[in-house]
C-alpha cells in the first residue's frame, strides 16, 4: 500500500492512499493534479550516506569506504512531489542524485542489522541535489548539501520495495541515472546499525542510501523524474 500525504484544495493537510484511480481519503478520491502533495514525512533530520556504489565513488575519484560515509541534511531541505526546487544563486555545478529513501517508523537507537526492519516505517524516493562548488572545497558540507529544498521527497510513502529494485533518474526525459539496489555497498540493515549506534533516530526521520553513477548537472527549467520500483515516480522542476 501506497501513503500519501497531500492538501487537498480547501486547504486541508490529508494523509490518504494513491491508487490507479487517483488519491483517497475518507469516501472522497482526489485527482493528484488538482491537489498539492507533500513530502510522506515531516523528519527532524536526514541522514544520508556518501559512496555507497562502486561506480559513483569511480567517478567522484573518491575511495570505497570501509564503513558507511555519513553526513546529515536539516528539515529545512525538505520539498515535495511536483514543487520548484531554486538552485543556489552563483553556484554552476549543482548536481542531481536519486536515492532510496528510508522512513523510519519509531524513535529508536542501537538496533542490530537483525532487528533493522522492525523499525522501517516503508520506503519513497529521495534526490540529494548538491551543491558540488562548495562542497568539493568544505568539509562539513553545509554549504554543499544543506540547503533549502535541495531534498525533494516523495511521492508516497510504500511499505515494501523489492529487495533489488531499479532506479532511475531522467531529466527532460533522458536518463542520466539507472542502476539497481542490488549495488549497494551497505545494505540498509548495515546502514541502520551504524547510524543508530551514534545517534537516536525519531519517528519519521529520513535515511538516503546513496546514489548510482551519472550524476550531472542542473539547469534553469529541467524537469527532473526519479522512479524507484514498487515507489513510483517523484517529479520536480528547477530553476535558479
Amino acid at each position: 500500500m501506497a501513503r500519501v500525504r497531500f492538501r487537498d484544495p480547501a486547504g486541508t493537510i490529508r494523509s490518504g492512499t494513491w491508487n490507479d484511480d487517483g488519491i483517497e481519503f475518507g469516501e472522497e478520491t482526489y485527482d493528484p493534479e488538482e491537489v498539492d502533495v507533500l513530502s510522506p514525512t515531516e523528519p527532524s533530520k536526514i541522514v544520508c550516506v556518501g559512496l555507497n556504489y562502486e561506480r559513483h565513488a569511480e567517478e567522484e575519484g573518491m575511495d570505497i569506504p570501509d564503513r558507511p560515509l555519513l553526513f546529515l541534511k536539516p528539515p529545512n531541505a525538505v520539498s515535495g512531489h511536483g514543487d520548484t526546487i531554486t538552485l543556489p544563486e552563483g553556484k554552476e555545478d549543482v548536481e542531481h542524485e536519486v536515492e532510496l529513501a528510508v522512513v523510519i517508523g519509531e524513535q529508536c537507537r542501537n538496533v542490530s542489522a537483525d532487528d533493522a526492519e522492525d523499525v522501517i516505517a516503508g520506503y519513497t524516493i529521495a534526490n540529494d541535489v548538491s551543491n558540488r562548488d562548495d562542497q568539493h572545497i568544505e568539509q562539513n558540507w553545509i554549504r554543499g548539501k544543506a540547503f533549502d529544498n535541495s531534498c525533494p521527497l516523495g511521492p508516497v510513502l510504500a511499505e515494501d520495495v523489492p529487495e533489488h529494485a531499479d532506479v532511475e533518474l531522467r531529466v527532460n526525459g533522458e536518463v542520466r541515472q539507472s542502476s539497481n539496489t542490488e549495488e549497494f555497498i551497505f545494505s540498509v540493515p548495515e546502514i541502520i546499525e551504524e547510524i543508530t549506534e551514534y545517534m537516536t533516530l525519531e519517528e519519521g526521520d529520513v535515511i538516503i542510501t546513496g546514489t548510482p553513477a551519472g550524476v550531472d548537472d542542473l539547469e534553469d527549467g529541467d524537469h527532473v523524474e526519479i522512479e524507484i520500483e514498487g515507489i513510483g515516480t517523484l517529479e520536480h522542476d528547477v530553476e535558479r
